[in-house]
């Protein structure tokens, strides 16, 4: 089982993550905002990956701290499970409908930290969480993973369903991405033999 385990402590948040990459999608997510729990649910079930994330955090303030803690500790401990990522099928990509919204989402598991984001949102709240938010989550997860990461919202009217469609799709694909490829299940699918941070090829 390919597993990886943060504890992340500072004056701003208390956070304790755990995923299983190999998993079946089973969840426990409390971060104390309830439409990002129901977000990283939502991943966590469309990648399969199990994901316990525990978050307390300064919302007296505002919610920026724990939502940008979440996705860096839910980020290195993807990072941390997947190793040397030998054998997985390191790209993924997938258009994700959700109701009238239709969202596009490709990436590459490749230690180059980019996030391309093309949302806009119409209003300044989903729930209690600040719309600004989604983006800074996905930058900081990529960060974090090593992840080159486009979004792009296609079209759709409902801001629900395009941040959905985005977890969603992001979510799978992730599922893509994280498989292991049987044919090179021995390799790390690079002509370098390497995928880390800084690597400029590959």
């Amino acid at each position: 089982m390919r597993t990886g385990s943060i504890t992340r402590k500072t004056e701003e948040t208390d956070i304790a993550v755990s995923v299983n990459l190999d998993g079946t999608g089973t969840y426990k997510i409390e971060t104390g905002i309830g439409f990002l729990d129901h977000m990283i649910e939502q991943f966590s079930r469309h990648s399969l990956i199990d994901i316990e994330c525990r978050v307390r955090g300064d919302l007296h303030v505002d919610q920026h701290h724990t939502t940008e803690d979440s996705a860096i500790a839910l980020g290195q401990a993807i990072a941390q499970a997947l190793g040397d990522k030998k054998g997985i099928t390191r790209y993924g990509h997938t258009y994700s409908p959700m109701d009238e919204a239709l969202c596009r989402v490709a990436l590459d598991i490749s230690g180059r930290p980019v996030l391309v984001w093309k949302a806009a949102f119409t209003q300044p709240r989903l729930g209690e969480m600040d719309t600004e938010l989604f983006e800074h989550w996905f930058a900081s997860i990529s960060q974090a993973a090593g992840i080159t990461l486009h979004i792009e919202s296609l079209y759709g009217s409902n801001n629900h369903h395009i941040v959905e469609g985005i977890y969603k799709g992001f979510a799978r694909a992730m599922r893509q991405a994280i498989a292991i490829d049987p044919r090179k299940a021995d390799a790390v699918p690079s002509t370098k033999g390497i995928l880390g941070s800084g690597s400029l090829e590959g």
